[in-house]
């Protein structure tokens, strides 16, 4: 649950917050009757990722009467989500400095095009993070055998969106970009456990070899059925006992997502050009 609940909450503050930004530059510039136009966008949105969750675990119950199957599917659709979350987390770190501008702008712009224009920026806006959340939840809650998950993904979005709200109107202030920082942090470590757990369904499925081959065994330490062992599953995928080319893939991942995740963020501000006297030297 703690998990899925950090994905929604986080997922979900960036979808608020976009919201937030377009509700506020539609009041401020007198367009508050195109509110509602921004709602539909929002909703549909919503709709189209719910209805592609749907989609993934249509596939899954096709797939469940296969164990070879299911856990190839399981496999790749780990692998490829995680891909797809470390792109957007990427994203959100090098947009978050200026993505308040850049709404503002496009809703200027849709607002001259029309009504459909500012339907389609708020469902661009939303669908990013909707879709994305969509996917990592499928791929965390992959092993879940109860609703526990997707009860810790609806509380996150529930408390993002009181959070929303409560921003919008003044009446709490975040760090945000030490919010997005630390959580983007901790996703990247929810990633490389779902990175690794999917080359052990892969391996599970004989499509990789050494589903026996262990890198170490640390089971009496973090016992599987321990509360503490329980957690770092539900949160991290923890394996105790993997296998060499899972603990592979998980560094693999990590290190290097981490190291470059940390790396400072370049301007893409031109550099300061110096003033230059009729004279033709520097001022």
């Amino acid at each position: 649950m703690l998990a899925n609940y950090l994905i929604g909450l986080r997922e979900g503050l960036e979808a608020s917050l976009v919201v937030s930004i377009l509700a506020t530059f539609l009041v401020k510039s007198g367009h508050r009757d195109r509110l509602k136009l921004v709602w539909i966008g929002v909703a549909t949105a919503l709709a189209v990722a719910g209805a592609a969750w749907g989609l993934l675990q249509f596939v899954t119950a096709l797939t469940a009467k296969s164990f070879t199957t299911q856990e190839t599917v399981g496999g790749v659709m780990s692998i490829l989500a995680v891909g797809f979350v470390t792109w957007m987390i990427f994203w959100m770190r090098k947009a978050s400095r200026s993505i308040a501008k850049e709404l503002r702008e496009r809703m200027g712009q849709a607002l001259d095009v029309g009504a459909r224009a500012v339907v389609i920026l708020a469902f661009l806006a939303v669908f990013r993070e909707s879709i994305e959340t969509a996917f990592i939840v499928y791929a965390s809650a992959a092993t879940a055998t109860s609703a526990v998950p997707f009860i810790g993904v609806l509380l996150g979005l529930a408390t993002s969106v009181l959070l929303g709200v409560a921003i919008y109107r003044g009446a709490v202030k975040i760090n945000l970009a030490v919010f997005f920082k630390w959580t983007g942090a901790v996703l990247i470590l929810v990633a490389a456990g779902i990175f690794a757990y999917g080359f052990h369904d892969l391996q599970e499925a004989n499509i990789l070899p050494g589903l026996h081959a262990v890198a170490f065994d640390i089971s009496h330490v973090i016992p599987p059925d321990s509360w503490y062992g329980v957690l770092l599953k539900g949160v991290f995928n923890f394996n105790p006992a993997p296998t060499v080319l899972e603990a592979t893939a998980w560094v693999l991942y990590l290190v290097p997502v981490m190291v470059l995740y940390f790396r400072p963020v370049k301007s893409s501000a031109p550099p300061a050009v110096p003033a230059v006297t009729t004279a033709g030297k520097a001022a």
